[in-house]
C-alpha cells in the first residue's frame, strides 16, 4: 500500500518483546518472564493507595499537538494559532492551550495513579504561567487524602516546565476496589 511504517499497538509490542525474551535463556528464566506479565488494563485498587503516593508523566508539546488540539476542541484562539496576533499580546508569542497542558494530568490519573479503571470526578485548575511549543510539561499527581468508605482519593495536581509551575490544582477521583 505504500512505504508507511507499520502502526504497532503497545499490546502487540509487549507480546513480541515477551516472545523474544522467551526464546532466550534457560527454561526457568522463560517461565519467570511469563509469570511477570503485568496487566496494564488494571490500575490500583483503593486498598493499595496511601497519602503521599505520587506519579509523573512528561511530554514535549509540538506544533502538531497544538494544531490537533485546536481541531479537536474547536479552540482556534489566535493566541494559540497566529504568531502575528500573539506578538501583540502580553505573552509576546504563541502559547499552548491551557487545557492541552492540563490534559497531561488526566494521562497520569488514567494510566499511572490510580490508573486504569479510575474515574475523574472533579478538577480545579489555576494557570500560573504560559507553555510554548517545544516546552516539556511534567504533570505530577500526589495523593493528599484516601476516602476508603467512598472509594475516592483527593489529589494535588501540578504541571511544570523545568522549575516553573505552570498549572496547579486539585482533583477528586473514584477508584474501584480490587476485584
Amino acid at each position: 500500500m505504500g512505504d508507511f511504517p507499520p502502526v504497532v499497538c503497545p499490546d502487540v509490542l509487549r507480546h513480541h518483546q515477551r516472545c523474544l525474551l522467551q526464546t532466550q535463556g534457560s527454561k526457568a528464566a522463560r517461565m519467570d518472564d511469563v509469570r511477570k506479565v503485568h496487566d496494564d488494563s488494571v490500575g490500583h485498587g483503593i486498598e493499595d493507595l496511601s497519602v503521599g503516593m505520587s506519579a509523573v508523566y512528561a511530554r514535549t508539546v509540538t506544533e502538531t499537538d497544538i494544531v490537533l488540539f485546536a481541531g479537536i476542541s474547536g479552540d482556534n484562539n489566535p493566541v494559540h494559532m497566529n504568531e502575528v496576533y500573539a506578538k501583540s499580546t502580553v505573552f509576546k508569542s504563541r502559547i499552548v492551550h491551557g487545557l492541552l497542558s492540563a490534559s497531561f494530568v488526566s494521562t497520569v490519573i488514567a494510566s499511572k495513579l490510580p490508573g486504569p479503571g479510575s474515574i475523574y470526578l472533579s478538577q480545579n485548575l489555576r494557570f500560573k504561567a504560559p507553555v510554548r511549543a517545544g516546552d516539556t510539561v511534567e504533570a505530577r499527581v500526589t495523593i493528599t487524602d484516601v476516602m476508603l468508605e467512598k472509594n475516592r482519593v483527593a489529589l494535588k495536581t501540578v504541571c511544570s516546565v523545568g522549575d516553573t509551575v505552570v498549572i496547579d490544582g486539585e482533583a477528586l477521583v473514584l477508584v474501584p476496589a480490587r476485584a
